[in-house]
């Protein structure tokens, strides 16, 4: 269930014909799904030698050259194609459209194809953004203007929910599944969606007419809103901390804020099917990405050696050099770009203190020892961000919200002194009320859980233990009862129609889809147990694993959704939820005014075990700062070599 190359073989087959001169026409929602998928150079060797806009009104008529449109069937995109037609500035039209066309929609282009240039309409489920082979997003990151939720928690917005029921049910089209419906039973929202995917398949029965496998695929749809606790965490694997502390988007990453950047460097792409650097080192920790780097940087010290004119003595040599001169800038280039984005990535863990504040984080979301002194320290330490106080905070409130209600109530009483705005401390309110201990249909934070955490045959994946890698996503608990066959119909119903032994039989598909956005952290457990299920001596042997949601969380998007959503939610979500302390301070004062500092934290280094914790971390810290501080030197140096 590789989801970049069911993408990829859309985009293959689609730039293939006709074999001529191309242009590529793109909506806003489809163009990142292509940037995704394919590279310019693929798209030049099918003969497409322009990419554009349909709304683009500027373009230039060129009749001699072919169009292919791919598009979403959405009434803009039908607009514009319209308007295309009727004035066509090609000679002919490739339609491809990323969803199920109405019959309606095919009526309204046969109306506009006055001049008879269309020659082919086709429907190509590439309605998705496909992050990894196991990843995959439908870039809903809800705002203001686009919500994901509608006048409560448990309600969803009309055209979220349309737009959630086409990505999902793109996404089973492309990889030909028609799957039994599993659903988390505390979400409405999740057994909302699961009815309309349904009843989608049912009323697209011919599309779904796949062979039938002896156990049908599985669609577990699941809500962010029962794990708050893995996007608040600091990450601390490469991709997970880019994402949280620079932010990518379609494989993009801005680097323009960075000091003394490059200009070539002030946005680059990081995929991993375009970067065989990070392809194999996405999922790192920070201290082991700190080694790899450095083994990168010799080998390509060594390849500079190799290039220097001393080395070029013969015929031979000049032949070699042309031929393996653009290997070498390229390599020389995506040195540079790992070095940059790795010196940052230290910078800001440095600047913002993120791994006193991560050790701290993780103590809290396992209980393995942060305590109310390591809360307050930090909260009152100037030198952290506001930004990283709430999250602790948060982290803190979902921990205890029943036990040390109290000591919540003082902690947000100390954030408020300590620069954290009003504004800002209500979404600590907002958060209990929307996912605290009341909503969540199971206990986070309990002994029995953390118990069931420490046998799990997840222990294994993470190799050496990390010390700001102890928590492990709740999606890895659910997996490996779903696995094991103990994943209770009363937590997780099947739909209608699934059968009766539908519970009994170990599914060999799974697609896990979070309603509410799901996380680079959890990306990380499902690719880890499709790797173990690969060698098959773990749990998840003979199951494949496919994770999406309505989009990537990192810390800041989390709280932005929580943010926006809130404004149309009843103004309790504003109020201490039911149980809290007496000394909960009112903070529903002047609704309206945004102040965030959009940004987080991330890293991550480990230890060998569980003695000297405090004293090895400071060593780690240290060994990561020299170790970057040496790599950056190295390269720099190649750099100024004539």
């Amino acid at each position: 269930m590789d989801i970049v190359k069911a993408v990829e073989t859309y985009i293959t087959k689609m730039v293939s014909t006709p074999s001529s001169m191309k242009v590529l026409l793109l909506d806003n929602h489809t163009t990142p799904i292509v940037s995704l998928s394919a590279t310019q150079s693929t798209l030049l060797s099918h003969q497409v030698y322009l990419t554009d806009k349909i709304d683009n009104k500027k373009r230039e008529r060129m009749a001699h050259m072919k169009c292919i449109c791919f598009l979403q069937p959405s009434e803009e995109s039908f607009e514009a194609l319209e308007a295309e037609l009727r004035e066509p500035k090609y000679g002919e039209y490739y339609l491809y459209f990323s969803n199920i066309l109405s019959k309606t929609a095919i009526e309204r282009l046969a109306d506009a194809d006055e001049f008879e240039v269309v020659r082919e309409v086709q429907e190509y489920f590439a309605d998705y953004a496909p992050i990894l082979p196991c990843l995959f997003s439908l870039n809903h990151t809800p705002n203001a203007q686009r919500p994901l939720y509608g006048n409560s928690p448990n309600v969803w917005d009309p055209k979220a929910l349309e737009r959630a029921v086409q990505g999902v049910t793109a996404v089973l089209l492309s990889l030909k599944k028609k799957p039994v419906i599993r659903y988390e039973k505390s979400s409405p929202m999740a057994k909302k969606l699961g009815v309309e995917i349904q009843h989608r398949i049912q009323s697209e029965s011919q599309l779904f007419d796949f062979r039938l496998t002896q156990v049908p695929p599985l669609l577990l749809i699941l809500d962010r809103r029962s794990d708050p606790v893995t996007p608040l965490l600091s990450p601390w694997t490469y991709q997970a901390m880019v994402h949280e502390l620079l932010g990518i988007q379609n494989g993009r990453v801005d680097l323009s804020m960075v000091p003394d950047i490059r200009p070539e460097l002030k946005e680059i792409t990081l995929t991993p099917n375009t970067d065989p650097f990070f392809a194999a080192h996405y999922l790192a920790t920070f201290g082991d990405l700190g080694t790899a780097l450095k083994n990168y940087v010799q080998s390509y010290q060594s390849h500079s050696l190799a290039h220097s004119p001393s080395s070029i003595n013969s015929i031979t040599d000049m032949k070699r050099f042309v031929e393996e001169y653009p290997e070498f800038r390229k390599l020389g280039g995506n040195v540079s770009k790992h070095v940059a984005l790795v010196g940052e990535l230290s910078r800001l863990v440095e600047r913002d203190k993120l791994l006193d504040l991560g050790e701290v984080e993780q103590g809290l979301a396992t209980g393995s020892g942060a305590d109310l002194k390591d809360v307050q320290a930090l909260v009152a330490n100037p030198a952290i961000q506001p930004w990283n106080k709430l999250r602790l905070v948060m982290l803190f409130a979902l921990r205890y919200q029943k036990s040390q209600a109290q000591n919540v109530a003082s902690l947000i009483n100390l954030m408020l002194e300590n620069g954290v705005s009003r504004e800002d401390a209500k979404l600590v309110y907002v958060l209990l009320n929307v996912a605290g201990s009341d909503q969540r249909q199971e206990d986070l934070f309990s002994a029995e859980a953390l118990l069931a955490k420490g046998r799990s045959a997840l222990k294994g994946l993470k190799g050496v233990e990390n010390v700001y890698m102890q928590h492990t996503p709740h999606l890895s608990q659910t997996l490996e009862n779903l696995f094991k066959g103990r994943l209770k119909e009363a937590t997780h119903p099947f739909l209608d129609g699934a059968g009766p032994n539908a519970g009994l039989q170990r599914p060999g598909d799974v697609i896990i889809f979070m309603v509410g956005g799901t996380t680079y952290a959890e990306a990380r457990v499902v690719a880890l147990l499709n790797q173990e299920s690969s060698f098959g001596n773990s749990a998840a042997s003979g199951t494949r694993l496919l994770l999406g949601g309505t989009c990537v969380h990192n810390s800041s998007s989390f709280l932005e959704m929580l943010r926006t959503a809130a404004a149309n939610f009843p103004e309790s979500v504003y109020e201490p939820p039911p149980g809290s302390a007496t000394n909960m301070p009112s903070l529903n004062l002047n609704l309206g005014g945004v102040n965030v500092s959009l940004g987080g934290p991330a890293p991550g280094v480990y230890r060998t075990s569980g003695e000297g914790v405090s004293l090895q971390t400071e060593g780690i810290k240290d060994g990561v700062r020299n170790l970057l501080g040496k790599v950056k030197q190295g390269v720099d140096r190649i750099a100024s070599q004539p």
